[in-house]
């Protein structure tokens, strides 16, 4: 069986609620947008900064509306307001259909993007 690594879920412009170093690690994420894009508690995710092109690892868990927090280690590497692409990716034999959203502002779901597309309409 030959397995690909394939994109399974990824979130665009998530504005940076809050960096905390002092956290054991992690990056807290609105529950609801997780749910939308089928990320999982303690699930692996990169995050890239749109502001500083800073990238790094670490794992997703839930938390409040809106909530989208730079903790541990990786919180120097953002400041509240950054925009960050997160993305997971899956070890799949199977093709999948990426879940893929664009947040505004105020990290509200301001659509679905179609994977793959240039405009992503």
């Amino acid at each position: 069986m030959k397995l690909l690594t394939l994109l399974k879920s990824k979130i665009h412009h998530a504005r940076v609620t809050y960096a905390n170093p002092d956290y054991v690690g992690s990056v807290e994420m609105d529950r609801d947008i997780m749910a939308a894009v089928d990320l999982h508690d303690g699930e692996f995710v990169y995050v890239w900064n749109v502001e500083n092109g800073e990238r790094f690892t670490t794992y997703a868990f839930s938390g409040g509306k809106g909530v989208f927090g730079v903790n541990g280690a990786a919180a120097h590497r953002v400041k509240n307001g950054d925009r960050l692409i997160i993305a997971s990716f899956a070890f799949t034999d199977e093709e999948i259909v990426p879940k893929i959203v664009l947040l505004n502002e105020d990290n509200e779901i301001e659509r679905e993007l179609k994977p793959f597309s240039r405009t992503g309409a």
